[in-house]
């Protein structure tokens, strides 16, 4: 059946609720922190010379970028079309391809091409390296898009902290530009002491960061959501975490060839001003903000909150219906939702927060609501009597109910 004919099955089976596969992504510099809900067995199901599997990626249309070894869908979301036993998949992108207009509204693909971003699930048991990625004039040099992104801790998926529940932001304020290439040129000594120019930061579930390309950041060991731009760059500058070396490569992997030796070129991929910025936590911490008055929520059902906000790419809300109630939810813009506690329903479709997943195995955990199912309303009902249901909701830019900032 062509893409066509199976996404206008998911269309109608959804009335506009489009049901997606897991998309598991591994990364070979990094232990999993295993509160993915996959099952124990299935962390190194990539192989174990490709690393654990760390990641889980949603509405996304962008390959992972993970060396040659990538699999030729890694990262890709897939829509799934079920009738009884017959199970049919599409790829997302594909689907953007065909009816882009349909699924993320005209105004998203006469401005961005598409669906610009997607949101993943990092979750690590320890830190990763200080790092960045490109701003847009160095992801070019590489044709490559930037990658602003934010990160939320959601409090039901962060049952421990793991080894190291701190991030490393940014650079100490009056740090020397040579101060980060003397770090670059001591790679082969073992640690660099870039974070000796740095300040970490203690993570707290139910809250977040905007972290803009070309800002230094170590990712502490929290199991993160991530909503960001559809892209994979990054340039490593730590050579050594958790007595763990850290190779060159990753510094090198966006950098044009021609500039790899070139620590000009290197310490421009910085955004000095943001590094060094003394009002960082200010300007770049996000508490939880109500999308209304709590208490007239509350009375109605439910509890919306913006939790990432502070980005013109994208921003992303926490949605809590109560126990037993149902609610009408309006948006202005298409979005991705992944759940994270309870079961109920979205408009026709089952939606439930799994315990375990095999790897491979469907989920009704992750969803994309098409621009016109969003602004006509979804119906969401809560069929437990105790428990909370819970969504994490992604949207691309430009979201015109955004208020706050």
């Amino acid at each position: 059946m062509s893409v066509k004919q199976t996404l206008s099955r998911a269309l109608e089976q959804g009335k506009g609720i489009l049901r997606l596969a897991p998309a598991w992504v591994p990364r070979e510099f990094c232990i999993p922190g295993r509160r993915l809900k996959l099952h124990p067995d299935d962390y190194y199901s990539f192989g174990a010379n490709r690393g654990g599997i760390d990641e889980r990626w949603f509405a996304s249309t962008v390959k992972a970028d993970n060396g040659p070894l990538t699999t030729p869908d890694e990262g890709l979301s897939y829509i799934v079309v079920k009738d009884g036993e017959l199970v049919e998949k599409i790829l997302f992108k594909d689907a953007l391809e065909e009816a882009g207009a349909d699924l993320a509204g005209p105004k998203m693909v006469e401005e961005h091409g598409g669906w610009p971003i997607f949101a993943k699930f990092f979750d690590n048991k320890g830190a990763l390296p200080h790092h960045l990625h490109q701003m847009p004039e160095h992801a070019a040099n590489v044709n490559a898009q930037t990658k602003p992104e934010a990160y939320y801790f959601p409090t039901q998926l962060n049952n421990y902290g793991a080894d190291f529940p701190y991030t490393f932001f940014g650079l100490n304020p009056g740090t020397t530009k040579q101060q980060v290439i003397e770090c670059l040129k001591n790679w082969h000594v073992g640690d660099n002491k870039i974070t000796d120019l740095s300040k970490a930061h203690k993570l707290e579930p139910g809250t977040g960061w905007d972290v803009p390309p070309g800002v230094l950041h170590a990712p502490g060991s929290l199991l993160t959501y991530e909503p960001q731009w559809a892209s994979d760059v990054f340039a490593m500058m730590q050579s050594l975490v958790g007595n763990v070396p850290v190779p060159r490569a990753l510094l090198m992997k966006d950098v044009p060839a021609d500039k790899q030796e070139d620590y000009d070129y290197l310490i421009s991929m910085l955004d000095w001003e943001l590094n060094l910025d003394p009002d960082f936590v200010k300007n770049r911490f996000m508490r939880p903000k109500p999308v209304r008055p709590v208490a007239e929520m509350e009375a109605e059902g439910y509890i919306d909150n913006w939790i990432a906000y502070r980005s013109k790419d994208f921003c992303a809300k926490e949605l809590t219906v109560l126990p037993g109630r149902s609610v009408l939810i309006k948006d202005s813009a298409p979005y991705g939702f992944i759940m994270v506690q309870g079961h109920g329903t979205a408009g026709p479709c089952q939606i439930e927060a799994p315990t375990m997943i095999r790897f491979g195995q469907l989920t009704n955990d992750e969803f994309f609501v098409t621009e016109k199912a969003a602004k006509e309303g979804v119906k969401i009902t809560n069929e437990s009597e105790t428990e909370p249901l819970v969504m994490l909701k992604h949207f691309g830019p430009g979201n015109p109910d955004l208020k706050v900032g």
